[in-house]
């Protein structure tokens, strides 16, 4: 039976929801446009985590659906159409109602008025299209609107974790709690932080490890297929690794619901073990920890 799963926090105190499918259209069948509005928009929440993370997984349209010789934008394509993929709450209508914590408030690009100071930052150089709107470095995704934080890059933190040598060597992986697949610990930087001190800061909230007296190896400042990602905002992630001799305690915390080490000789390995344990590795991260590994073999 498929699982639907929603975090959700109240003060210090994290609430765990599981609820089957058919339960979620049971119950907006039955609460109708009667019910108080805080009823009616839990309601609504559970629908949305139905719609995007139902199948165990959240659903995509990726740049497969866009032929290889037609990603570049120096390519033109009149008849592109790309799914829109903006959830409800980032909505126009719904961003002048509540702008998220997580989110900025401009309902499209056009709204931002610090394209220039943002390019100047990025961790990966974009360009604007006529319109003034912030275009993938990579191309054409398949997906518009916007279901991230920002519109253009947003910059993300992944501190890969490595321990001991050899045939005893280990790697911290977490379980997201959005998507429940094995992932390196990691997050967006927060507005005025750098990178460095979110690799740490990132670390410690989701496994209790703290190696802020630790000087990481930044293996590089590069684009994430992330599966959130569209035509006009993105993920762009500072990945380092830190050595370690030994594995150290790791306790899940915030977005993770498990924290684990994992043995890492190849990534063929790691999968393996992830999969025998009945799991999945988050895909993005496929190429990140395959970064790792070249610099651990050099």
């Amino acid at each position: 039976m498929e699982r639907v799963y929603l975090n959700q926090r109240s003060g210090e105190r994290r609430i765990h929801v599981e609820i089957d499918e058919p339960e979620i259209a049971e119950l907006l069948a039955e609460l109708g446009e009667s019910t108080t509005p805080a009823l009616r928009q839990l309601a609504e929440i559970l629908d949305a985590a139905h719609r995007r993370f139902g199948h165990g997984a959240p659903e995509r349209t990726t740049t497969e659906t866009v032929p290889a010789g037609l990603r570049s934008w120096d390519v033109p394509w009149p008849e592109y159409t790309p799914t829109d993929v903006t959830p409800a709450e980032l909505l126009p209508e719904a961003l002048a109602q509540h702008v998220p914590g997580w989110a900025e408030g401009a309902p499209t690009p056009a709204d931002v008025t610090d394209w220039d100071v943002r390019q100047a930052a990025a961790l990966v150089p974009f360009e604007r299209d006529a319109r003034g709107w912030p275009l993938h470095p990579a191309g054409r995704t398949g997906r518009t609107g916007r279901n991230l934080g920002r519109w253009g890059e947003n910059a993300a933190a992944d501190p890969i974790v490595v321990a001991g040598n050899g045939t005893d060597r280990r790697v911290l992986l977490i379980t997201r709690d959005d998507i429940q697949v094995e992932a390196i610990p990691g997050g967006m930087v927060d507005p005025g932080e750098t990178a460095p001190a979110a690799l740490v800061r990132e670390l410690r909230e989701e496994t209790g490890v703290d190696l802020a007296g630790h000087q990481p190896v930044i293996l590089g400042r590069n684009l994430v297929d992330d599966w959130r990602a569209s035509d006009h905002a993105w993920v762009a992630s500072t990945s380092a690794i830190y050595l370690l001799p030994a594995t150290v305690t790791a306790i899940a915390a915030d977005d993770a619901l498990d924290a684990n080490w994992w043995p890492f000789g190849s990534l063929d390995q790691l999968e393996r073990e992830i999969t025998a344990a009945g799991r999945t590795l988050y895909a993005a991260h496929r190429p990140l920890l395959q970064r790792a590994l070249d610099h651990l073999n050099r």
